[in-house]
């Protein structure tokens, strides 16, 4: 099995990401063309036999989604492409608008097309800038070459894009909190339910997808779901752009079939380590995602099997880390990431990641104590459990993992703290 894949990346490289007539020429556009003509039935099928899931996280099956979705009757409908990547580790979204922006655009039509919206939104991170440049010139031609406006190829087709520039809070990649933004209030997560595909932006049903998804569809819709689902495994069917950083010798983004290996992921496709030291560990799924320890590297990179050992795809981001790393300053720079980006809206993550932080930085500083790795897992479950969204819920993730996988590193820290503040008179 071939470890580097193109499938949803095919188009990377073979054009400049803006000329619209070389894109055509590269077979573009012509799975909207079979959505128009083979019906939305056509297409929920073709999706679940890919098994395509939700590619910015949730791993929820795209064909529900879209299904449920279409079967809602109301006055306007709304799709949004959610490109607010924000989550340390992960830059997979970030090539695929840059080097292939006409394929999520034809993702986002047919998403249209089969939820029977006529307006689009590609919310894409303030960061992103040069990008949002691109893609409104990349709009701006499919408007001059009628595949979007009125009357999309020959049929009563409407549908309009444009881009939303987000504002750079990691909080907006959560559905709702990116469509609160979008109508001038606050960037924080509303209350579920209604869900946003029955009452979403402006208060209409509202289809929010991920860039690799949208991609994705029309990848799969070019090549056909069964020639698609021949990649990866039965239960993870096709392919993942994964984003691959941290102690590698080469980093950088990359499609692989489900099923490879960690091991093949980190040596083959990454080059291996840097000044060949041994992996620590893995962090998967972005910073929000857990940590997994550097002897699970045989273990497959597919939904089932990272499932069952309480490991996860997420976003698709592997970040790398060597032995010559100590896991506590890892975990304090994931903390302070989170303690910075937490919207503030509820209790367990306001104030759960501020003593996560205040907790971590006593064993950096060598005044932790056995009660501090108490009160850390015990203030981390409370925000698993409690929080109200997504982002306090998997704020502790790289925590609990680490005190699963690293205690024996956590105790020798509250040890050499004790020993130094005893030579020093300190300890009672």
């Amino acid at each position: 099995m071939n470890r580097i894949q193109q499938l949803i990346t095919a188009n990377f490289d073979r054009y400049d990401g803006k000329d619209i007539e070389a894109y055509i020429r590269l077979g573009g556009f012509t799975a909207i063309k079979k959505a128009v003509e083979q019906g939305s039935d056509y297409v929920i099928d073709e999706l679940k036999l890919a098994g395509i899931k939700g590619r910015g996280g949730a791993a929820y099956p795209t064909w529900k989604k879209w299904d449920a979705g279409r079967r809602r009757v109301a006055e306007q409908k709304f799709v949004i492409c959610n490109a607010d990547e924000g989550e340390p580790g992960t830059f997979k979204d970030r090539e695929i608008l840059k080097k292939d922006p006409y394929k999520v655009i034809e993702g986002m039509m047919i998403s249209a097309y089969i939820f029977g919206a006529k307006k689009g939104f590609v919310y894409i991170r303030e960061e992103y800038w040069d990008i949002q440049k691109t893609f409104k010139k990349a709009i701006e031609k499919a408007n001059e070459a009628g595949y979007l406006g009125e009357g999309i190829l020959g049929t009563d087709f409407d549908f309009t894009l444009e881009v939303f520039s987000g504002a750079g809070a990691y909080v907006c990649g959560e559905g709702s909190s990116l469509i609160e933004s979008m109508e001038g209030h606050a960037g924080r997560p509303r209350i579920k339910s209604p869900r946003i595909g029955e009452k979403g932006y402006l208060g209409y049903p509202t289809l929010v997808n991920n860039v690799e998804t949208l991609a994705g569809v029309t990848r799969i819709l070019e090549m056909g779901a069964s020639e698609y689902a021949r990649y990866g495994t039965e239960k993870s069917k096709g392919t993942k752009v994964i984003s691959v950083s941290g102690n590698v010798n080469r980093p950088g983004v990359y499609e692989v079939p489900f099923g490879v290996s960690l091991r093949e992921i980190v040596y083959d496709v990454a080059g291996g380590v840097e000044n060949d030291r041994p992996v620590k560990f893995l962090q998967l799924g972005g910073i929000s995602g857990p940590l997994v320890p550097g002897s699970a590297l045989d273990t497959k990179y597919a939904y089932e099997t990272l499932d069952e050992k309480g490991f996860t795809v997420g976003s698709g981001s592997v970040v790398v880390v060597d032995d010559n790393n100590r896991i506590i300053d890892y975990l304090v720079s994931v903390s302070d990431f989170f303690y910075h980006e937490s919207c503030g809206k509820c209790t367990p993550c306001r104030e759960g990641k501020r003593q996560l932080t205040r907790l971590l930085k006593k064993f950096v500083d060598g005044t932790a104590r056995l009660e501090d790795v108490n009160a850390i897992e015990k203030v981390a479950n409370t925000m698993k459990h409690a929080s109200f969204c997504g982002l306090g819920q998997t704020a502790p993730t790289a925590i609990l993992s680490a005190l699963k996988y690293f205690m024996p590193e956590l105790w020798q820290l509250v040890e050499e703290g004790v020993h130094e503040n005893v030579a020093e008179g300190e300890w009672k």
